[in-house]
């Protein structure tokens, strides 16, 4: 059996506000309506919690390994809080999760070998190379992922990392990046990276909506939207 995670701050989330009632002859406001909550194509709340949602984890540091008929998926965070959310969103997605306890400040967190997971791999391993299947997209479930591990807010954006020897996956994760609606300027080791910079309200209100909403465990100041 695993151990404990590590300990991550205490955070309550407020209880949603009561939902309004609605106006004569209108149909009742559905819970993806409500203002601040559009339910979007590619969001967290589009499609149910699969497996291939660990793409996110694989476009930016995440790595995937073989065995046999089975794979896994290893990722190396900076923060306790981050291995909550990792291990509860790979619980909802039927994976099995360790991690290794503190070193530096940093924390490994990897799935168990699973037959889930070898499409994924296939997908994304050249031998023993980590690239970007052709035609690769992004979603709102591998976003959250993405952000929930290795995602940074500063006060000029927000930074989604990337593996530091992963340079063949970068464009086509840029190119994703774009597609939904998120074009981001890509920085290198001498300024702050490697990483996707996303900037501009518009574009931060746009990963908010795709990412959905916080979890408990993650601090407001460092989910996108979350401190609004």
């Amino acid at each position: 059996m695993s151990p404990t995670p590590p300990d991550a701050p205490d955070r309550h989330v407020p209880q949603a506000a009561g939902k309004p009632a609605p106006a004569a002859r209108q149909p009742p406001v559905d819970d993806h309506q409500r203002p601040g909550r559009q339910l979007s194509l590619f969001g967290v709340e589009a499609t149910e919690p699969a497996p291939g949602d660990l793409a996110g984890l694989l476009a930016g540091p995440g790595e995937v390994g073989r065995m046999g008929g089975t794979a896994r998926v290893s990722i190396v965070v900076d923060a306790a809080w981050r291995v909550h959310v990792l291990v509860a969103e790979l619980a909802r997605r039927g994976l099995t999760a360790s991690w290794i306890g503190r070193v530096a400040e940093q924390h490994g967190v990897r799935t168990s070998y699973s037959t889930r997971l070898a499409p994924l791999a296939a997908a994304w391993l050249r031998g023993t190379t980590k690239r970007p299947p052709p035609g690769f997209f992004l979603t709102g479930p591998r976003l959250r992922l993405w952000v929930a591990a290795a995602g940074q807010p500063e006060p000029s954006g927000f930074l989604l990392r990337l593996g530091a020897a992963d340079e063949s996956c970068w464009e086509p994760v840029g190119a994703a990046l774009a597609a939904v609606g998120l074009p981001a300027v890509l920085l290198d080791a001498g300024t702050g990276g490697p990483a996707y910079r996303i900037s501009g309200r518009r574009r931060l209100g746009r990963l908010a909506e795709l990412v959905g909403e916080r979890p408990p465990a993650a601090p407001p100041e460092q989910w996108p939207g979350g401190a609004a």
